[in-house]
């Protein structure tokens, strides 16, 4: 997995390096004029956000929520690109979005290989969880479920943010599993512990929360959700600018803030709430060393401000054999951002993960 892609910043390497500078969102600051170009910026996407939908199928977790998910096959009418066999690929999204964050992934591999996606507990379609059980642990949990329900041969697991947690809290829980029935792994933009949690809600907070505010906060916060709902409605103007500038690193189309904002603006906030105390006492960076056993591709943005440089170069070092995409200047949504890096990386890890197959 290596190269450079035309002028877009792509850098794979192979050692673990220092740890980038976490760089502090503007607010509410030059929000008109900054909007103004934001809403100028328009691009020629074929497929419209949100419009890929296959048949329901409904996952039950161990404690008997109901998970929301949806299974493309393969398309045998179509020219194949790559040769998967029974290989089903499961997407996990992040944080506060929905399986819909995989837009360009879905539209890229649609037909060409059996894809899984679904809806984390308490997001999306997916039924809402308790309280005690909206936890990293429980997570992984989930996705063993899901596994079992849908992949009947080997996996290749991608996850985005809070997504790559859940596949390492699978780790942690059944590293049997890696090397037999997952065959490969792919952690974007994640980490598996030091997290600053006031980083990932910022986005998802009202106007002018932030800082050290948030961890103090969060739980009043919680009590009066409704409120902090129509506040984040009220603030649209302005928080989807700093959705921008929070999560993207370079300019990006204004239908992929949008996009995003709406993910994030549909979550309420008492999920969201619900999940803050999984991310402040998160730490499985000990256990991530079983994904060396299958082929492991570790993919950032160089200028995440929720998950920085750091946390990739962190896992890649930890994980024996992985490789480490940099996508220069990228953000937090990189499969959004740099979507067509993310997936000649996706490619690349599915046929290193086919070889492994054949070879077995």
């Amino acid at each position: 997995m290596s190269g450079a892609r035309g002028s877009i910043g792509r850098k794979v390497i192979g050692a673990a390096a220092g740890a980038a500078g976490l760089a502090a969102a503007g607010a509410a600051v030059g929000v008109v004029a900054h909007r103004a170009r934001v809403i100028a910026r328009r691009d020629g996407d074929q497929t419209p956000f949100g419009s890929l939908r296959s048949t329901p199928l409904h996952v039950i977790a161990d404690d008997a929520v109901d998970l929301y998910a949806e299974i493309d096959e393969v398309d045998p009418a179509q020219h194949h690109r790559l040769a998967t066999g029974d290989l089903t690929v499961v997407f996990i999204h992040g944080y506060s979005m929905h399986m819909d964050c995989w837009h360009f992934q879905r539209a890229g591999y649609r037909g060409q290989v059996r894809t899984v996606y679904y809806d984390q507990r308490s997001h999306g379609r997916s039924a809402r969880s308790s309280e005690e059980n909206a936890t990293i642990d429980q997570l992984g949990k989930d996705l063993l479920r899901v596994i079992e329900q849908t992949a009947p041969g080997p996996v290749v697991l991608v996850g985005h943010s809070m997504g790559g947690m859940s596949i390492i809290s699978l780790a942690q829980q059944h590293p049997e599993l890696f090397g037999d029935r997952i065959v490969g792994a792919a952690l974007i933009s994640t980490t598996a512990g030091g997290l600053d949690p006031g980083r990932i809600l910022f986005p998802m907070l009202p106007l002018g929360l932030g800082g050290r505010f948030v961890g103090r906060a969060v739980r009043t916060l919680d009590r009066g959700h409704r409120i902090v709902d129509l506040a984040r409605k009220w603030g649209h103007a302005v928080a989807d600018v700093v959705t921008e500038r929070y999560a993207f690193g370079d300019e990006v189309p204004a239908h992929y803030v949008e996009f995003l904002y709406d993910m994030l603006n549909d979550t309420p906030f008492a999920v969201v709430a619900d999940f803050y105390p999984a991310f402040a006492s998160l730490d499985h960076f000990d256990h991530v060393e079983v994904l060396g056993k299958v082929p492991t591709a570790v993919i950032c943005g160089t200028d995440d401000k929720v998950t920085s440089i750091g946390h990739s170069r962190k896992l890649h070092a930890r994980i024996p054999g992985s490789s480490l995409l940099e996508c220069e200047g990228a953000g937090h949504m990189v499969i959004l951002e740099r979507h067509e890096d993310v997936n000649a990386e996706l490619d690349d890890l599915i046929e290193l993960a086919l070889a492994r197959v054949e070879a077995s």
